[in-house]
C-alpha cells in the first residue's frame, strides 16, 4: 500500500490546501481529459455507497454511514529562502494528499463535532499521502483502506458521542450537519510553469537590501509558488475539480535595542499566481522600509503605560479587524466537549463568537457595515486574495453582508450548524484537509460617514488637548509574529504571554509613535501592547476615515488557533489567504501597556562587515 499517515512537519511545510485564489471556474461540464484520478474516485464512492456496512453485534441492523466525503491534493510547490544575498535552500516538491471522511448516524445527529476524552476524534477520517503518478489501481487501493478506517473512527466516535450526551441533563437541539445541493465543477488541468521568471535570482538580490543594515541580526526572506489541484467528491453528488495558484513573498528580521529588548520587523506580498508578485525593485523598496523602520525601533525609547485617544491609521487598521472580526463572525457553534478545560481555553483565546445570539441587535456604529464577500477580484485594482467560488465543502460562494448600519444580520456559516442558522453560506473553508470552519474571505469595513484622514487627525489632536495629554498615539502597522519572529522558542514565549488576553482584547502594534499635540511632533516607541481591543470597543469609534487600504494576509490553520483572535497571525506555509479593506479608525480611549519583559544579553562582538575585505 503506498500511503503513509501524515507527519506533522509534512504538514507544516505543505499545508498550502487553500490559500490558493482559485482560478476563474468553468461551468459543470464533463471531463474530456482521461482524469484517472476522478475516475478512481467515482468508482470507490459508488461502491461505498452501495456497500460499505458493518455489521455490529446486539445490533438488529447493519451500519451504514449516511455521509461519506473525498478530498484530494494535487500540490506543485516551489520554496526559496534567502539572506542578505545568499541563496539557503531552494525546494521545488510535488505531492499528492487525500482525506476520508465518514460519518455515522443523521443530519441531526452524527458522530462529528466531539472532543472525547482521548483529544481531537471525529473531525477528519483518514488523511494520508498517495502516489503522485496518478494510477488508477492505486488511488483507489488507498481510498478503499482509507475509507475503510474512515468508517471504523465514526462508529467508535458515535458510539462514544452517544454516551457522553445521556449523561446531559439538556442536549443541544442544534443539528451536527446541514444538507447541501449537490455541486458539479470541473475545471480544465493546469500544468505548473515555473519558467516566467528565475526565482533564485530574485530572492538572492531582494535579500540583499538587508545588507545595508548590519545592525539586523537575522533576516530572513522566503518566496512560497503553488499550483494545486483540489478535488471533492461526496455521497450527496458534489463532484468538483478546481484549480488554484497561490504566490508569495515573506521576510522577516530581529534585532536588539541597545538595553537587550528584543525588536523584529516583517515584509510580506500576496498574489493570486506567481506571475503577479511584485517585482525586485518593488520588493527591494518594501524591504528597505521595514529595515529602516527598524533601525527606528531601535534607537526609540520604550513605551510607556497610556490611556486616551488612538488612532490607528489604515495601514492598521485593517490587520487590528482582521483579529477582531474573524472569530466574532464565526456562526458555527463550538465542538462538544467532553472536557470543560476545553471550552475555557477556546474562550481564553477568542474562540467563541460575541455576536452568537444577537441577530437584530446593534454591534457596530450605526454608520458601519460589514460586507463579506468570497466572490470579488480586486479592489480598485488592487488583487483581494481572499476569493474563491466553491468553498470547502462544495457550497457555492456567497456574498454576505454580515452588519449593516450597525446592526447584525448574520454570521458566516459552514455546513455545521449554529445557534443563528442552520445552513451554510459558502464560507466553510480550510487549510490541509483540516475540517471547514466558518473564515471570511474578502471583508470590507464601510462607513457613511467617512472623513479625510486629514480632518480624522485633527478631530484625533483635538481630543488630545481636549485632555491636556502630553502626547497621544498612533498605530501605523501591526505586527505579525508568525512572520517576524524567526525562532520558534521566541513565537512559543511571545504566545504564552499574550494567548490568554487574546480573547479579552491583547493587541500586539508594530510602529506604534507619540505625537505631541502642541506641535504634531511624533517619535517612534517599541515594546508596546494594546489592552482590550475587542467588539465591543467597535461600538464607539469616534472616527472614521475615508483611506480604505486593502490588507491581505494569511488566517492560521495551526490546531487551537485556527478561528480565534489568534488567526491572523499565519503565514503562507499554514494559512488561509483573506483580504480587509478598511479606513483609518479613531478610538476614543483605549489603555497602551508599556514596555515589559527581561532583556536578552547584548553579542560580545560588533557585526561582521557586509562586504569583502580588503
Amino acid at each position: 500500500m503506498n500511503r503513509a499517515r501524515t507527519t506533522v512537519a509534512l504538514a507544516i511545510v505543505t499545508a498550502t490546501m487553500s490559500w490558493f485564489a482559485p482560478a476563474r471556474l468553468q461551468g459543470a461540464q464533463a471531463a474530456q481529459d482521461n482524469d484517472q484520478t476522478l475516475r478512481a474516485m467515482r468508482d470507490e464512492m459508488a461502491r461505498s455507497k452501495t456497500r460499505l456496512e458493518l455489521n455490529i453485534p446486539g445490533t438488529n441492523q447493519p451500519v451504514r454511514p449516511y455521509y461519506v466525503e473525498y478530498r484530494l491534493l494535487d500540490l506543485d510547490v516551489k520554496e526559496i529562502v534567502a539572506e542578505s544575498g545568499a541563496l539557503m535552500s531552494s525546494s521545488h516538491t510535488r505531492n499528492r494528499f487525500m482525506d476520508v471522511e465518514a460519518r455515522v448516524g443523521t443530519y441531526k445527529l452524527d458522530s462529528s463535532n466531539f472532543i472525547g476524552d482521548e483529544g481531537f476524534r471525529g473531525f477528519i477520517g483518514s488523511t494520508g499521502s498517495v502516489g503522485i503518478d496518478r494510477d488508477y489501481d492505486s488511488l483507489r487501493q488507498d481510498l478503499w483502506i482509507a475509507t475503510d478506517q474512515a468508517f471504523k473512527e465514526a462508529i467508535d466516535t458515535y458510539s462514544r458521542k452517544q454516551a457522553y450526551l445521556s449523561s446531559l441533563a439538556r442536549q443541544s437541539e442544534i443539528d451536527d450537519f446541514s444538507k447541501a445541493e449537490p455541486v458539479h465543477v470541473t475545471d480544465p488541468l493546469v500544468t505548473a510553469d515555473w519558467t516566467s521568471r528565475n526565482w533564485e535570482q530574485e530572492a538572492r538580490d531582494s535579500s540583499a537590501t538587508l545588507r545595508a543594515f548590519p545592525e539586523i541580526y537575522e533576516s530572513r526572506v522566503t518566496y512560497y509558488l503553488v499550483y494545486a489541484t483540489e478535488y471533492l467528491m461526496t455521497s450527496e453528488g458534489t463532484e468538483i475539480r478546481t484549480n488554484r495558484t497561490f504566490a508569495a513573498v515573506e521576510a522577516g528580521m530581529n534585532t536588539l535595542a541597545q538595553d537587550g529588548m528584543p525588536l523584529n520587523h516583517l515584509f510580506s506580498a500576496y498574489a493570486p499566481k506567481p506571475a503577479d508578485l511584485p517585482t525586485v525593485d518593488a520588493v527591494r523598496k518594501g524591504l528597505n522600509v521595514a529595515g529602516s523602520e527598524l533601525m527606528a525601533l531601535r534607537a526609540s525609547e520604550p513605551a510607556q503605560d497610556y490611556t486616551g485617544p488612538v488612532l490607528f491609521e489604515a495601514r492598521a487598521a485593517a490587520p487590528l479587524l482582521a483579529q477582531i472580526l474573524g472569530p466574532a463572525m464565526n456562526g458555527s457553534r463550538p465542538p462538544i466537549s467532553f472536557q470543560p478545560i476545553v471550552e475555557q481555553m477556546l474562550g481564553n483565546l477568542g474562540g467563541k463568537s460575541d455576536w452568537s445570539g444577537r441577530i437584530g441587535a446593534r454591534v457596530l456604529p450605526t454608520t458601519v457595515s460589514v460586507v463579506d464577500d468570497p466572490t470579488a477580484k480586486d479592489f480598485h485594482g488592487t488583487p483581494l486574495i481572499g476569493s474563491y467560488s466553491v468553498d470547502d465543502e462544495g457550497v457555492r460562494a456567497q456574498k454576505v453582508t454580515v452588519v449593516a448600519n450597525g446592526t447584525l444580520k448574520t454570521l458566516l456559516m459552514s455546513r455545521r450548524p449554529g445557534n443563528d442558522s442552520d445552513q451554510s453560506n459558502g464560507h466553510g473553508r480550510s487549510g490541509f484537509l483540516t475540517d471547514a470552519k466558518p473564515t471570511m474571505s474578502n471583508l470590507f469595513f464601510t462607513s457613511t460617514e467617512e472623513v479625510s484622514p486629514a480632518e480624522l487627525k485633527k478631530k484625533f489632536l483635538d481630543a488630545c488637548r481636549a485632555e491636556k495629554l502630553a502626547y497621544c498615539v498612533i498605530v501605523r502597522e501591526m505586527d505579525n509574529p508568525s512572520l517576524s519572529l524567526l525562532h520558534q522558542e521566541d513565537f512559543s514565549e511571545l504566545l504564552a504571554s499574550y494567548g490568554g488576553g487574546a480573547g479579552t482584547g491583547d493587541r500586539l502594534p508594530l510602529l506604534v509613535y507619540k505625537i505631541y499635540p502642541e506641535d504634531g511632533r511624533e517619535e517612534v516607541m517599541r515594546g508596546a501592547r494594546i489592552i482590550g481591543v475587542n467588539s465591543r470597543s467597535l461600538r464607539n469609534l469616534a472616527g472614521i476615515g475615508n483611506d480604505n487600504f486593502v490588507y491581505n494576509y494569511m488566517q492560521s490553520q495551526i490546531a487551537g488557533f485556527s478561528g480565534t483572535a489568534l488567526g491572523a497571525f499565519g503565514s503562507a506555509q499554514g494559512g488561509l489567504p483573506a483580504s480587509v479593506v478598511a479606513p483609518s479608525l479613531l478610538f476614543e480611549e483605549l489603555e497602551v501597556r508599556g514596555a515589559r519583559g527581561e532583556p536578552k544579553r547584548l553579542p560580545l562582538l560588533a557585526a561582521p562587515p557586509m562586504s569583502a575585505g580588503k
